[in-house]
Protein backbone atom coordinates (compact mmCIF):
# COMPACT_ATOMS: atom_id res chain seq x y z
CA UNK A 1 0.00 0.00 0.00
CA UNK A 2 2.80 2.36 0.91
CA UNK A 3 4.53 1.51 -2.39
CA UNK A 4 1.42 2.59 -4.31
CA UNK A 5 1.31 5.86 -2.42
CA UNK A 6 4.96 6.52 -3.20
CA UNK A 7 4.32 5.83 -6.88
CA UNK A 8 1.34 8.20 -6.89
CA UNK A 9 3.37 10.90 -5.17
CA UNK A 10 6.11 10.52 -7.77
CA UNK A 11 3.62 10.90 -10.59
CA UNK A 12 2.23 14.06 -9.03
CA UNK A 13 5.70 15.53 -8.61
CA UNK A 14 6.73 14.79 -12.20
CA UNK A 15 3.39 15.79 -13.78
CA UNK A 16 4.17 19.55 -14.08
CA UNK A 17 7.52 18.82 -15.65
CA UNK A 18 5.89 16.36 -18.06
CA UNK A 19 3.23 18.89 -19.04
CA UNK A 20 5.84 21.63 -19.49
CA UNK A 21 7.99 19.38 -21.65
CA UNK A 22 4.96 18.39 -23.68
CA UNK A 23 3.88 22.05 -24.16
CA UNK A 24 7.33 23.12 -25.35
CA UNK A 25 7.31 20.36 -27.93
CA UNK A 26 3.94 21.39 -29.38
CA UNK A 27 4.02 23.87 -32.31
CA UNK A 28 3.16 27.43 -31.33
CA UNK A 29 -0.18 28.47 -32.78
CA UNK A 30 0.49 31.84 -34.45
CA UNK A 31 -2.62 33.82 -35.33
CA UNK A 32 -2.27 36.23 -38.26
CA UNK A 33 -4.51 38.48 -40.29
CA UNK A 34 -3.48 40.20 -43.51
CA UNK A 35 -2.36 43.77 -42.79
CA UNK A 36 0.08 44.94 -45.50
CA UNK A 37 2.98 45.54 -45.24
CA UNK A 38 3.25 43.76 -41.87
CA UNK A 39 1.34 40.61 -42.87
CA UNK A 40 0.87 39.71 -46.55
CA UNK A 41 0.18 36.54 -48.49
CA UNK A 42 1.99 36.08 -51.78
CA UNK A 43 0.51 34.54 -54.90
CA UNK A 44 2.15 31.26 -53.97
CA UNK A 45 0.36 31.25 -50.61
CA UNK A 46 3.45 32.02 -48.49
CA UNK A 47 3.27 34.64 -45.76
CA UNK A 48 5.59 37.62 -45.79
CA UNK A 49 5.91 41.09 -44.32
CA UNK A 50 7.59 42.98 -41.49
CA UNK A 51 5.89 41.05 -38.69
CA UNK A 52 6.28 37.71 -40.47
CA UNK A 53 10.03 38.21 -40.87
CA UNK A 54 10.25 39.24 -37.23
CA UNK A 55 8.43 36.16 -35.96
CA UNK A 56 10.45 33.79 -38.11
CA UNK A 57 13.64 35.20 -36.62
CA UNK A 58 12.22 34.97 -33.08
CA UNK A 59 11.10 31.37 -33.61
CA UNK A 60 14.49 30.44 -35.06
CA UNK A 61 16.34 32.00 -32.11
CA UNK A 62 14.16 30.18 -29.57
CA UNK A 63 14.25 26.91 -31.48
CA UNK A 64 10.46 26.52 -31.44
CA UNK A 65 8.23 25.06 -34.13
CA UNK A 66 5.10 27.00 -35.08
CA UNK A 67 2.06 26.88 -37.34
CA UNK A 68 0.19 29.77 -38.95
CA UNK A 69 -3.47 30.21 -38.02
CA UNK A 70 -5.04 32.73 -40.48
CA UNK A 71 -7.95 34.61 -38.89
CA UNK A 72 -10.10 37.64 -39.65
CA UNK A 73 -9.13 40.64 -37.56
CA UNK A 74 -12.48 40.54 -35.76
CA UNK A 75 -11.60 37.08 -34.39
CA UNK A 76 -7.87 37.53 -33.83
CA UNK A 77 -7.90 39.31 -30.47
CA UNK A 78 -10.86 37.30 -29.20
CA UNK A 79 -8.93 34.07 -29.75
CA UNK A 80 -5.88 35.50 -28.01
CA UNK A 81 -8.03 36.39 -25.02
CA UNK A 82 -9.57 32.91 -24.98
CA UNK A 83 -6.20 31.18 -25.36
CA UNK A 84 -7.19 29.52 -28.63
CA UNK A 85 -3.95 30.78 -30.19
CA UNK A 86 -0.59 31.21 -28.48
CA UNK A 87 0.43 34.50 -30.06
CA UNK A 88 -1.05 37.06 -32.44
CA UNK A 89 1.37 38.50 -34.98
CA UNK A 90 0.51 41.59 -37.00
CA UNK A 91 0.27 45.35 -36.56
CA UNK A 92 -1.41 45.36 -33.15
CA UNK A 93 -1.39 48.65 -31.26
CA UNK A 94 -0.72 48.47 -27.53
CA UNK A 95 -3.59 50.10 -25.62
CA UNK A 96 -4.61 50.11 -21.97
CA UNK A 97 -7.88 48.40 -22.84
CA UNK A 98 -6.13 45.56 -24.66
CA UNK A 99 -3.45 45.24 -21.98
CA UNK A 100 -6.19 44.51 -19.45
CA UNK A 101 -7.49 41.63 -21.60
CA UNK A 102 -4.21 39.94 -22.58
CA UNK A 103 -0.43 40.42 -22.53
CA UNK A 104 1.86 42.19 -24.98
CA UNK A 105 5.48 41.52 -25.77
CA UNK A 106 8.08 44.24 -25.97
CA UNK A 107 7.11 46.62 -28.83
CA UNK A 108 8.90 46.12 -32.13
CA UNK A 109 7.70 49.17 -34.07
CA UNK A 110 6.86 52.75 -33.12
CA UNK A 111 4.62 54.91 -35.25
CA UNK A 112 1.43 56.99 -34.99
CA UNK A 113 -1.68 58.07 -36.81
CA UNK A 114 -1.49 60.08 -40.02
CA UNK A 115 -3.89 61.86 -42.35
CA UNK A 116 -4.32 61.32 -46.08
CA UNK A 117 -6.27 63.81 -48.20
CA UNK A 118 -7.05 64.13 -51.91
CA UNK A 119 -4.24 65.55 -54.05
CA UNK A 120 -4.28 69.34 -53.92
CA UNK A 121 -5.58 70.78 -57.17
CA UNK A 122 -3.85 73.75 -58.75
CA UNK A 123 -5.54 76.99 -57.76
CA UNK A 124 -5.93 79.91 -60.13
CA UNK A 125 -8.19 81.56 -62.67
CA UNK A 126 -8.62 78.41 -64.75
CA UNK A 127 -9.65 76.27 -61.76
CA UNK A 128 -12.18 78.92 -60.72
CA UNK A 129 -13.63 79.02 -64.23
CA UNK A 130 -13.86 75.24 -64.27
CA UNK A 131 -15.77 75.39 -60.98
CA UNK A 132 -18.35 77.58 -62.71
CA UNK A 133 -18.89 74.77 -65.21
CA UNK A 134 -19.47 72.16 -62.53
CA UNK A 135 -22.84 70.42 -62.34
CA UNK A 136 -23.41 71.77 -58.82
CA UNK A 137 -23.15 75.36 -60.05
CA UNK A 138 -25.12 74.79 -63.23
CA UNK A 139 -27.95 73.03 -61.36
CA UNK A 140 -28.31 76.06 -59.06
CA UNK A 141 -28.42 78.47 -62.01
CA UNK A 142 -30.98 76.36 -63.90
CA UNK A 143 -33.19 76.04 -60.83
CA UNK A 144 -33.15 79.78 -60.29
CA UNK A 145 -33.90 80.47 -63.96
CA UNK A 146 -36.88 78.12 -63.81
CA UNK A 147 -38.19 79.91 -60.73
CA UNK A 148 -37.80 83.34 -62.36
CA UNK A 149 -39.61 82.07 -65.43
CA UNK A 150 -42.45 80.75 -63.29
CA UNK A 151 -42.87 84.03 -61.43
CA UNK A 152 -42.68 86.01 -64.67
CA UNK A 153 -45.34 83.77 -66.24
CA UNK A 154 -47.73 84.28 -63.29
CA UNK A 155 -47.28 88.06 -63.42
CA UNK A 156 -47.84 88.08 -67.18
CA UNK A 157 -51.15 86.27 -66.72
CA UNK A 158 -52.43 89.04 -64.45
CA UNK A 159 -50.90 92.00 -66.31
CA UNK A 160 -51.21 91.16 -70.00
CA UNK A 161 -54.67 92.81 -70.42
CA UNK A 162 -54.48 95.69 -67.90
CA UNK A 163 -50.85 96.56 -68.63
CA UNK A 164 -50.20 95.73 -72.30
CA UNK A 165 -47.61 98.51 -72.64
CA UNK A 166 -45.18 96.68 -70.32
CA UNK A 167 -46.30 93.05 -70.47
CA UNK A 168 -48.15 92.89 -73.78
CA UNK A 169 -47.24 91.58 -77.21
CA UNK A 170 -46.96 87.92 -78.05
CA UNK A 171 -46.86 85.30 -75.29
CA UNK A 172 -43.05 84.85 -75.50
CA UNK A 173 -42.61 88.64 -75.40
CA UNK A 174 -44.93 89.07 -72.41
CA UNK A 175 -43.43 86.15 -70.49
CA UNK A 176 -39.96 87.47 -71.29
CA UNK A 177 -40.93 90.84 -69.82
CA UNK A 178 -42.22 89.05 -66.71
CA UNK A 179 -38.95 87.11 -66.46
CA UNK A 180 -36.96 90.35 -66.70
CA UNK A 181 -39.10 92.01 -64.02
CA UNK A 182 -38.73 89.01 -61.67
CA UNK A 183 -34.94 89.08 -62.11
CA UNK A 184 -34.42 92.80 -61.43
CA UNK A 185 -36.85 92.67 -58.51
CA UNK A 186 -35.12 89.68 -56.87
CA UNK A 187 -31.70 91.33 -57.18
CA UNK A 188 -33.17 94.61 -55.78
CA UNK A 189 -31.82 96.45 -58.83
CA UNK A 190 -35.29 97.70 -59.68
CA UNK A 191 -34.81 99.67 -62.91
CA UNK A 192 -38.45 100.77 -62.79
CA UNK A 193 -38.95 100.17 -66.51
CA UNK A 194 -41.62 97.58 -65.75
CA UNK A 195 -44.06 97.46 -62.82
CA UNK A 196 -47.44 95.77 -62.26
CA UNK A 197 -50.56 97.97 -62.01
CA UNK A 198 -53.33 95.44 -61.31
CA UNK A 199 -54.23 94.47 -57.73
CA UNK A 200 -53.41 90.80 -58.21
CA UNK A 201 -50.20 91.72 -60.03
CA UNK A 202 -49.09 93.94 -57.17
CA UNK A 203 -49.87 91.20 -54.64
CA UNK A 204 -47.67 88.85 -56.66
CA UNK A 205 -44.99 91.56 -56.76
CA UNK A 206 -45.16 92.10 -52.98
CA UNK A 207 -44.80 88.39 -52.25
CA UNK A 208 -41.92 88.10 -54.69
CA UNK A 209 -40.09 91.08 -53.17
CA UNK A 210 -39.92 89.38 -49.77
CA UNK A 211 -39.22 86.00 -51.32
CA UNK A 212 -36.46 87.58 -53.40
CA UNK A 213 -34.53 88.54 -50.28
CA UNK A 214 -34.48 84.89 -49.24
CA UNK A 215 -33.69 83.74 -52.77
CA UNK A 216 -30.66 86.04 -53.07
CA UNK A 217 -29.25 84.77 -49.77
CA UNK A 218 -29.86 81.13 -50.74
CA UNK A 219 -28.43 81.60 -54.22
CA UNK A 220 -25.31 83.27 -52.84
CA UNK A 221 -24.81 80.47 -50.35
CA UNK A 222 -25.28 77.82 -53.04
CA UNK A 223 -22.78 79.46 -55.38
CA UNK A 224 -20.26 79.87 -52.59
CA UNK A 225 -20.68 76.22 -51.64
CA UNK A 226 -20.27 75.00 -55.21
CA UNK A 227 -17.15 77.11 -55.73
CA UNK A 228 -15.47 76.20 -52.43
CA UNK A 229 -16.56 72.60 -51.83
CA UNK A 230 -13.13 71.34 -52.85
CA UNK A 231 -11.24 73.85 -50.72
CA UNK A 232 -12.13 72.12 -47.44
CA UNK A 233 -9.94 69.17 -48.25
CA UNK A 234 -6.95 71.31 -49.14
CA UNK A 235 -7.38 73.20 -45.84
CA UNK A 236 -6.76 70.05 -43.78
CA UNK A 237 -3.17 70.46 -42.63
CA UNK A 238 -3.23 68.48 -39.38
CA UNK A 239 -5.39 66.84 -36.70
CA UNK A 240 -6.78 70.19 -35.50
CA UNK A 241 -8.47 70.66 -38.89
CA UNK A 242 -10.34 67.33 -38.74
CA UNK A 243 -13.10 68.74 -36.53
CA UNK A 244 -14.78 70.35 -39.56
CA UNK A 245 -14.26 67.41 -41.93
CA UNK A 246 -15.95 64.10 -42.66
CA UNK A 247 -13.25 61.54 -41.90
CA UNK A 248 -12.96 57.93 -43.06
CA UNK A 249 -11.36 55.19 -40.95
CA UNK A 250 -11.46 51.45 -40.32
CA UNK A 251 -13.91 50.13 -37.73
CA UNK A 252 -12.72 48.65 -34.43
CA UNK A 253 -9.24 50.17 -34.61
CA UNK A 254 -7.17 52.61 -32.58
CA UNK A 255 -7.80 55.30 -35.20
CA UNK A 256 -11.57 54.97 -34.79
CA UNK A 257 -11.15 55.18 -31.01
CA UNK A 258 -9.18 58.42 -31.43
CA UNK A 259 -11.87 59.97 -33.63
CA UNK A 260 -14.56 58.99 -31.13
CA UNK A 261 -12.63 60.48 -28.23
CA UNK A 262 -12.10 63.74 -30.15
CA UNK A 263 -15.76 63.75 -31.25
CA UNK A 264 -14.78 64.06 -34.89
CA UNK A 265 -17.45 63.14 -37.43
CA UNK A 266 -16.35 59.99 -39.20
CA UNK A 267 -17.52 57.06 -41.32
CA UNK A 268 -16.45 53.47 -40.70
CA UNK A 269 -15.21 51.16 -43.45
CA UNK A 270 -14.41 47.43 -43.29
CA UNK A 271 -10.85 47.86 -44.58
CA UNK A 272 -8.28 50.54 -45.34
CA UNK A 273 -8.64 50.28 -49.11
CA UNK A 274 -12.36 51.10 -48.92
CA UNK A 275 -11.67 54.04 -46.61
CA UNK A 276 -9.03 55.48 -48.93
CA UNK A 277 -11.20 54.98 -52.01
CA UNK A 278 -13.99 56.94 -50.30
CA UNK A 279 -11.63 59.92 -50.10
CA UNK A 280 -10.51 59.51 -53.70
CA UNK A 281 -14.17 59.36 -54.83
CA UNK A 282 -15.16 62.46 -52.85
CA UNK A 283 -17.39 60.63 -50.34
CA UNK A 284 -15.22 61.76 -47.42
CA UNK A 285 -12.66 64.52 -46.90
CA UNK A 286 -9.75 62.63 -45.34
CA UNK A 287 -8.72 59.25 -43.95
CA UNK A 288 -7.02 58.73 -40.58
CA UNK A 289 -5.06 55.54 -39.93
CA UNK A 290 -1.66 54.14 -38.93
CA UNK A 291 1.02 55.87 -41.00
CA UNK A 292 2.96 52.82 -42.27
CA UNK A 293 -0.26 51.12 -43.37
CA UNK A 294 -1.46 54.30 -45.10
CA UNK A 295 1.94 54.74 -46.71
CA UNK A 296 2.08 51.21 -48.09
CA UNK A 297 -1.54 51.08 -49.28
CA UNK A 298 -1.23 54.47 -50.96
CA UNK A 299 1.44 53.03 -53.24
CA UNK A 300 -1.16 50.57 -54.50
CA UNK A 301 -3.76 53.26 -55.32
CA UNK A 302 -2.36 54.13 -58.74
CA UNK A 303 -4.15 57.12 -60.29
CA UNK A 304 -6.26 57.49 -57.13
CA UNK A 305 -3.20 58.02 -54.92
CA UNK A 306 -3.83 60.39 -52.02
CA UNK A 307 -1.60 63.03 -50.43
CA UNK A 308 -0.15 61.78 -47.15
CA UNK A 309 0.35 64.72 -44.80
CA UNK A 310 3.75 64.84 -43.05
CA UNK A 311 4.10 64.00 -39.38
CA UNK A 312 2.28 61.68 -36.99
CA UNK A 313 0.11 62.14 -33.92
CA UNK A 314 -1.34 59.85 -31.26
CA UNK A 315 1.84 57.80 -30.75
CA UNK A 316 1.43 54.05 -31.26
CA UNK A 317 3.51 51.02 -30.38
CA UNK A 318 3.14 47.71 -32.23
CA UNK A 319 3.70 44.48 -30.32
CA UNK A 320 2.76 40.80 -30.38
CA UNK A 321 -0.24 39.76 -28.29
CA UNK A 322 -0.36 36.68 -26.05
CA UNK A 323 -2.90 35.24 -23.61
CA UNK A 324 -2.61 36.64 -20.07
CA UNK A 325 0.13 34.91 -18.10
CA UNK A 326 1.63 33.21 -21.16
CA UNK A 327 5.06 31.64 -20.50
CA UNK A 328 6.09 32.77 -23.99
CA UNK A 329 6.06 36.43 -23.07
CA UNK A 330 9.55 36.69 -21.58
CA UNK A 331 11.50 34.61 -24.13
CA UNK A 332 9.67 36.19 -27.09
CA UNK A 333 10.21 39.72 -25.73
CA UNK A 334 13.89 39.00 -25.22
CA UNK A 335 14.29 37.82 -28.80
CA UNK A 336 12.32 40.80 -30.16
CA UNK A 337 14.86 43.09 -28.49
CA UNK A 338 17.72 41.06 -29.95
CA UNK A 339 16.25 41.22 -33.46
CA UNK A 340 15.16 44.89 -33.52
CA UNK A 341 18.51 46.16 -32.25
CA UNK A 342 20.36 44.86 -35.31
CA UNK A 343 21.07 46.63 -38.61
CA UNK A 344 19.36 43.74 -40.40
CA UNK A 345 16.06 44.75 -38.81
CA UNK A 346 16.30 48.26 -40.26
CA UNK A 347 16.96 46.70 -43.66
CA UNK A 348 13.82 44.58 -43.23
CA UNK A 349 11.68 47.61 -42.46
CA UNK A 350 13.13 49.60 -45.36
CA UNK A 351 12.50 46.68 -47.72
CA UNK A 352 8.75 46.95 -47.15
CA UNK A 353 8.30 50.66 -46.37
CA UNK A 354 11.13 52.39 -48.18
CA UNK A 355 12.94 55.44 -46.87
CA UNK A 356 9.89 57.34 -45.52
CA UNK A 357 9.04 55.59 -42.26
Amino acid sequence: MSRSLRLLASLILFLPAFVAAQSTSDPIRVGITEVPPFIMQSNSGDWEGISVDLWRQVAENTGREYEWVPLPFSDLLAQVRAGEIDVAVGALTMTAEREAAFDFTHPFYQTGLSIAVPPASEQGLMSSLLSLLSWEFLSVVLSLAALLLGVGFVLWLFERRQNPEQFGGTAPQGIGSGFWWAAVTMTTVGYGDKAPISLTGRIVALVWMFAGLIMVASFTAAITSSLTVNNLRTQIQGPDDLIRANVATVSNTASEQYLQEQRIRHQQYPDLTSAMESVANGETDAVVYDRPLLQYRNLQMGANRLTLLPGIFQKQLYALALPAGSPLREPVSEQILNVTETDAWQDTVMKYLGQDQ
